[in-house]
């Protein structure tokens, strides 16, 4: 058996310190159309609040879907 490990804290889920996140020609943001010169994880121009909202609504619906199913699809 494997050992699960905690949940991050929300607005933990992304390390927004590293470099990677940071690009210097601002984009308009994936979610709420600003520009922001941030990107996230995979690289998409995505302000800190919308990236990490949208994460936390995406596990909240894993959440939800597993609890109405008994199991993930």
């Amino acid at each position: 058996m494997t050992a699960r490990r905690p949940a991050p804290a929300p607005g933990l889920l992304l390390d927004w310190r590293d470099s990677s996140h940071w690009h210097r020609d601002p984009r308009p943001c994936r979610y709420c159309q600003r520009p922001t010169q941030l990107r996230d994880s995979r690289g998409k121009p995505a302000d800190k609040v919308c990236a990490e909202q949208a994460l936390a609504q995406q596990a909240a619906d894993t959440a939800a879907a597993y609890q109405q199913t008994g199991h993930l699809r």
